[in-house]
């Protein structure tokens, strides 16, 4: 079991079918560092509480909207053009490296947030990704049961 969050994300968006399926619930509206976090601390038993809900969506919601988001529409706008232009395909991979250091940079931020959160030996993993869920999206998305199975076995 990884202690940090950083580590925990990036050794479970390795496993095959993750990264799919965090892109396929990113499409559908979901906060994939909240899930990723969510696992994170389901896997260590903590439990799940509407105040912690809040909290992780209060801490991430300004910094995706703010940077995390812009970073990503830029990158996918060049996404074409940069296919004819080395350049911009150069720069779009600098984009890119700069969107998945803040998106580090969030998941730092919450598990810094949620470090003292007590732990206990039961798995919360489903409680905590169905409560992370945008309103209207279903705990039986294909792409949900993939991420769960993945930490499962991680």
């Amino acid at each position: 079991m990884y202690t940090d969050l950083w580590s925990f994300a990036v050794a479970l968006y390795s496993r095959p079918g993750v990264e799919k399926a965090c892109l396929d619930l990113q499409a559908n509206g979901a906060d994939v560092c909240l899930l990723l976090c969510g696992a994170w601390l389901g896997q260590r038993g903590v439990a799940l509480t509407a105040v912690r809900v809040e909290q992780l969506r209060q801490s991430a919601g300004p910094w995706q909207t703010e940077v995390v988001q812009p970073l990503r529409q830029l990158r996918q706008q060049w996404r074409q053009a940069a296919l004819q232009d080395s350049e911009l395909n150069r720069m779009r991979e600098q984009v890119k490296g700069l969107e998945l250091e803040a998106e580090r940079q969030l998941l730092i931020r919450l598990e810094g947030l949620s470090r003292e959160w007590p732990e206990a030996k039961t798995d919360l993993v489903l409680q905590w990704l169905q409560g992370l869920l945008p309103q209207g999206q279903s705990l039986h998305h294909d792409a949900l049961q993939v991420l769960r199975v993945a930490v499962s076995r991680a």
